[in-house]
């Protein structure tokens, strides 16, 4: 579990020193920055998307993982923690809007892809954490960027990230014949896509709710399995 507490320690620290930026950004280079942000994530999930091999498991995943969202409404209950948590903070309302959009995003980018998953089997199953400390310092540098301008919600996404690594690394042994090579191009694939999705949305060219599509990310594990 090593390589995970520092994975999620480092974005702690980035995130924190990101808020701590954000004061001194003014209103108008702020929006600069977003923009650019959405630019990157879109590059980061084009990038992630090309690692796919099968696109008939890439529009199955999207299809039926955005289904189960819909009907149990993801995206609405997510919201409405979210607004909970607003409320609690006592965030004005431009700040606040930011908390969920922030979590997400971070959420995504840290979780998705091979380093995630395969730093997580090292750690677990040889005790080597060298993929997850790398993969802590690009994190905790991207941390630094995303909080200051997307906010507090970035330093929430260390609990999924904890509990998702954290998982994987304690039952190496058990998943790591399910998460194969092949599982995990795909699941990278369709979670790129989400993040492509979360570049399309900060750009505001969109209003896709990547929530409801969230369980889309493991339905590969299954349909690598069966084909």
């Amino acid at each position: 579990m090593l390589g995970t507490i520092v994975n999620a320690a480092a974005i702690l620290v980035g995130g924190t020193l990101g808020l701590l930026l954000r004061k001194g950004i003014p209103e108008r280079v702020s929006s600069g920055i977003m923009q650019g942000l959405g630019l990157v994530v879109i590059y980061i999930g084009v990038s992630g998307m090309l690692k796919g091999e099968n696109v008939l498991i890439a529009t199955i995943s999207i299809v039926v993982g955005g289904v189960i969202g819909m009907i149990l409404d993801l995206d609405g209950r997510f919201n409405r923690f979210v607004g909970n948590l607003e409320q609690k903070f006592a965030k004005s309302e431009s700040g606040s809007s930011r908390i969920g959009e922030g979590f997400i995003t971070a959420t995504l980018l840290y979780c998705v892809g091979a380093m995630a998953v395969v730093g997580s089997l090292n750690s677990g199953l040889t005790g080597n954490h060298e993929v997850l400390f790398t993969k802590s310092i690009l994190d905790g540098v991207s941390a630094i960027v995303f909080a200051s301008t997307l906010g507090a919600g970035v330093l929430l996404s260390t609990i999924p990230l904890f509990l998702y690594q954290g998982a994987i690394t304690l039952l190496a042994q058990f998943v790591a014949p399910v998460l194969s090579d092949a599982a995990v191009a795909e699941m990278t694939c369709v979670g790129s896509l989400l993040i492509l999705a979360i570049g399309l949305n900060l750009l505001k060219v969109t209003k896709i709710k990547v929530m409801d599509f969230i369980l889309s990310i493991f339905i590969p594990i299954g349909l690598v399995l069966f084909m």
